[in-house]
């Protein structure tokens, strides 16, 4: 097994901040600092450089990771043959998914596959596509699952489920449905965005790129790392406008929130797609999650 103290100082090069580490491994930050310094007392050699509240991987500190992470992939490659000669469906799995995705679609389908296979151990991380592509051809990620254009020539893609983004606003009183907006009346509002590095973004600048116009040229009003702050914006500010998944919108335009905003002109399709690195065969544990996945969608 992996010496604790690699993991620990993974962590903390992975995230550059020992604050973050210690809340990932659910230890104190006093015991990852001591972890660190442990580490750089054996190889005599600092492994972080510090300068004020920012921490930067060393020369020797970019050495010792690369071999803790070479370390940590044959572990879990002897760990998962060995189980395989059992027959077992075991082992760690770790999953990443955009905004969307991590947040109204994937979590459903977690208890089902994990009262299926109750010996694999899943983690989840959130973050944006970009994010979850640079993860996985890190090392950090099994299985990815994204929306967005934007694709890498190391990383393979499969289609997962079609999505489309709307434009949202707060519910006026009640009345007939909105009429569809001509889209320079529409794109004159405050608008509320995905942040730099999303797919929902990447999707909505390509296509207005299509019609003409540059995401510079407009009034943002804010942009928002996740979904769930846009959709509490709009309902506080009247006169926004955002654009989001229509699966993200059940609950919102159920209890009478949110409208949707019909476009004159603009239609915003998307594909949320599964990926892992190009040539490098699954897991047993990620090709198991990603036949159920397309069991459950159909």
């Amino acid at each position: 097994m992996p010496d604790f103290r690699l993991q620990v100082f993974q962590a903390v090069a992975r995230h550059l901040s020992f604050t973050k580490a210690a809340r990932e491994l659910y230890i104190s930050q006093p015991a990852v600092t001591k972890h660190v310094r442990e580490l750089e007392s054996a190889y005599q050699q600092r492994l972080f450089e510090r300068r004020g509240n920012r921490i930067s991987l060393t020369a020797a500190g970019a050495l010792l990771l690369a071999h803790a992470d070479e370390v940590e992939a044959r572990h879990e490659q002897l760990a998962e043959q060995l189980r395989a000669l059992q027959g077992e469906a075991a082992g760690r799995l770790r999953l990443g998914a955009s905004t969307t995705l991590a947040q109204y679609e994937l979590p459903a389908l977690l208890p089902g596959f994990q009262a299926r296979y109750p010996q694999i151990e899943l983690t989840l991380r959130n973050a944006n596509s970009e994010q979850i592509a640079e993860a996985l051809l890190a090392g950090q990620l099994d299985l990815g699952f994204v929306e967005g254009r934007a694709k890498s020539r190391d990383l393979h893609y499969e289609p997962l489920l079609a999505d489309e983004l709307v434009a949202v606003r707060r519910a006026t009183p009640a009345g007939p449905p909105p009429a569809p907006l001509p889209l320079t009346e529409a794109l004159a509002h405050p608008l509320v965005l995905r942040e730099r590095g999303s797919g929902t973004l990447e999707v909505l600048e390509f296509a207005l790129r299509e019609q003409q116009i540059r995401l510079a040229d407009l009034r943002v009003a804010f942009y928002f790392d996740n979904t769930e702050a846009i959709k509490t914006y709009l309902e506080a500010a009247p006169e926004a406008l955002g654009f989001v998944s229509r699966r993200a919108l059940t609950r919102e335009l159920a209890a009478g929130r949110l409208e949707l905003v019909p476009l004159a002109g603009l239609h915003l399709p998307r594909q949320f797609e599964a990926l892992w690195v190009q040539g490098q065969p699954l897991s047993r544990p990620a090709e198991l999650f990603w036949r159920y996945v397309r069991q459950q969608y159909g």
